[in-house]
């Protein structure tokens, strides 16, 4: 473990731009050019320059042919999947390239985070370990030795115990966070995890505490013999999640109007094919007073939910979705109500009385 610590903190992400410059060049020529990237301002660096010197002069993406005269035929098709949309047109836009390194960045980082605070949690370990046994060799040592009598011997198991129950809680506490850490260890720096309703990024994990980061940025401090009995949801450890989004129609609502509705919505889903699996179902959830209809579009992402972006994904689905919506033509208005007025006399006699002249009853 240490020395894979030592060689990730050791190196960094480099880029292939001095390869692609110069392929003839010798390892040492290039690991001096090569640097580290230390930012994710300088990945999108990093990008630009990897991207002007792989792609055609003035192309806005990397095709095939690119790629072939660095790669093989079977590697191209590998480097191609990992890149959103690509697959399908087999060329990878700019935005995209520079949206991948970053990504690549961000997840080095998390790594390198992670093995730091594996290492921080193991030393805290090892040191806690070998007070313990340095005490027990010491007393051991002294029975061999004869030092220790019976008395002396019952004296300090007396003050054993007497620090045991005075300091048990602790002992426990510490017992929990190591189970915690080492054996059960549900989520590494960098996942986003969802702990009593509340969405948060490990931000640092510890022998006895865990930081994570909120979404607006606030640290929170959780001890880990708390979290052992806490309900624990991670995003980063999960396969592709579904999602849903629920509405209401009118009642009055055609059988052809819903019908062109799931069409259009089964195209915009399969025209995403990196954000949307084509799976999907529109149910009709329930009627509700005779005038409004529940309906629910269930579909699955291409991901989980670790990378943030959900939010985003959903929202064009809501704003596509409205879209649809008024070009077929479904609506939905509020029930007629019913306003009873009524005439009261009393009200014409004291208004009369006032002055004031009202126009005489229907």
């Amino acid at each position: 473990m240490k020395g894979l610590v030592e060689v990730v903190r050791g190196t960094g992400l480099s880029t292939l731009s001095s390869i692609l410059e110069e392929t003839e060049e010798t390892e040492e020529e290039y690991r001096q050019k090569d640097y580290e990237i230390t930012s994710e301002w300088e990945a999108k660096v990093a990008a630009h320059k990897v991207f002007r010197n792989v792609a055609k002069t003035g192309s806005k993406y990397i095709d095939e042919d690119d790629l072939l005269r660095f790669l093989k035929k079977e590697e191209v098709d590998n480097f191609i999947l990992l890149f959103e949309g690509a697959s399908a047109t087999g060329k990878i836009k700019r935005s995209v390239f520079w949206k991948w390194l970053v990504k690549v960045y961000k997840e080095r980082k998390s790594l390198v985070h992670s093995l730091n605070d594996t290492k921080t949690a193991i030393e805290e370990l090892n040191k806690l370990v070998s007070a313990v046994l340095v005490l027990v060799m010491i007393v051991a040592w002294l029975l061999v030795m004869g030092f220790l009598s019976t008395q002396v011997l019952v004296f300090i198991s007396s003050q054993i115990l007497l620090v045991g129950f005075m300091f048990g809680s602790t002992a426990k506490t510490v017992f929990e966070a190591i189970v915690f850490v080492f054996v059960m260890h549900p989520f590494d720096v960098g996942d986003r995890c969802v702990i009593d309703g509340i969405q948060m990024v490990v931000e640092e994990m510890n022998l006895l505490t865990t930081v994570f980061l909120r979404y607006d940025n606030e640290k929170i401090f959780y001890p880990n013999s708390v979290l052992v009995g806490k309900p624990i949801s991670n995003f980063c450890r999960s396969p592709e999640m579904s999602d849903s989004v629920e509405f209401s129609v009118d009642v009055s609502t055609s059988m052809d109007e819903i019908g062109a509705m799931k069409d259009r919505i089964k195209g915009y889903l399969e025209s995403k094919p990196q954000y949307w699996r084509p799976a999907h179902s529109v149910l009709v959830l329930g009627i509700e007073d005779m005038n409004k209809m529940h309906m629910g579009l269930y579909i699955s992402h291409t991901m989980n939910f670790q990378s943030g972006e959900r939010g985003g994904r959903i929202s064009d689905l809501m704003v596509e979705m409205k879209k649809i919506f008024e070009e077929v033509g479904i609506k939905y208005h509020l029930p007629p109500q019913e306003v009873h007025v009524r005439y009261v006399g009393g009200l014409t006699a004291n208004a009369a009385g006032s002055g004031a002249v009202l126009p005489p009853p229907r």
